[in-house]
């Protein structure tokens, strides 16, 4: 991944001393997108991304080159509750408020801007956020409304098993079995912190938090602890599945549109209102 070049400020002599000069306004934007018209979140020459519909949009209204670089990636038809990206451009935004209104008005009703706010000109989207969560949804009810927002499964997996096996994850930070193959990451270390399935009427809910996520990672984990659910597997193979570090042995991955980043949280000092 390319990273836009850090230049915070230039130096201006005045009354015989230096004095700062801000070069450009960093600023943090929040948003959230049904994902099923996009090839992820990422750019692409021959695609559809959310990066590029948002670009351009940010583009027009600001009349400045307007380059995101966001919290993470999300794949082709992933949807997320709370993103966060930054962008930096030269000129103040004085009405940030009058801004999100006025791409809200602009981009197609499956993007929505919910907040922008000014940070400190080197915090990162990507390497501030502390924590990330995703949420993976299921329906036991076949709904013609729900189809590209929910996992639909003819038979109900068993909770109980899914849940011990899911404990498992938070004993180990090596999630390289669950990672995409042929990936160029340089650690596949991850700290879960809370890995859960939840049963509400004829939904079925999984999730998950963690300081980082491998790609393609939670929608192998998710396809993994069905097995267990349906009894294809034993929950105590979990244990020895992880420490393999083996993408062959883990289970199959389930469809993207499931799929949810729900929330991502940073340091508050990166904020400067």
């Amino acid at each position: 991944m390319n990273f836009p070049l850090m230049k915070p400020m230039l130096f201006s002599f005045v009354n015989n001393i230096f004095v700062f000069k801000m070069e450009f306004f960093r600023y943090f934007v929040e948003l959230a997108y049904e994902g099923s018209a996009y090839h992820g979140w990422q750019r692409q020459s021959n695609a559809t991304s959310v990066q590029q519909v948002l670009e351009d949009a940010f583009t027009k209204l600001t009349r400045e080159s307007v380059s995101l670089t966001g919290a993470g990636r999300t794949d082709t038809g992933v949807h997320a509750r709370q993103m966060f990206a930054h962008f930096d451009v030269k000129n103040d935004i004085k009405n940030p408020e009058e801004l999100v209104f006025l791409l809200n008005g602009f981009l197609q009703d499956d993007i929505s801007i919910k907040e922008i706010r000014a940070v400190q000109p080197t915090s990162h989207a990507r390497f501030d956020a502390t924590e990330r969560a995703y949420k993976y949804h299921i329906s036991m009810v076949k709904d013609p409304f729900n189809r590209q927002l929910h996992y639909y499964l003819k038979k109900r997996p068993d909770i109980d098993l899914m849940n011990q096996a899911a404990k498992i994850l938070l004993l180990h930070q090596d999630f390289k079995c669950f990672s995409r193959s042929n990936t160029d990451v340089k650690t596949f270390l991850c700290d879960v912190k809370k890995a859960e399935w939840n049963q509400e009427g004829c939904s079925i809910t999984f999730y998950i938090s963690a300081n980082r996520f491998l790609r393609n990672m939670v929608r192998a984990i998710v396809g993994t602890l069905l097995e267990v659910g349906y009894k294809k597997r034993e929950v105590q193979e979990m244990d020895n599945l992880i420490k393999s570090k083996d993408r062959g042995q883990a289970g199959f991955s389930v469809p993207a549109h499931g799929l949810y980043l729900d929330h991502i949280e940073y340091p508050q000092n990166i904020f400067i209102n």
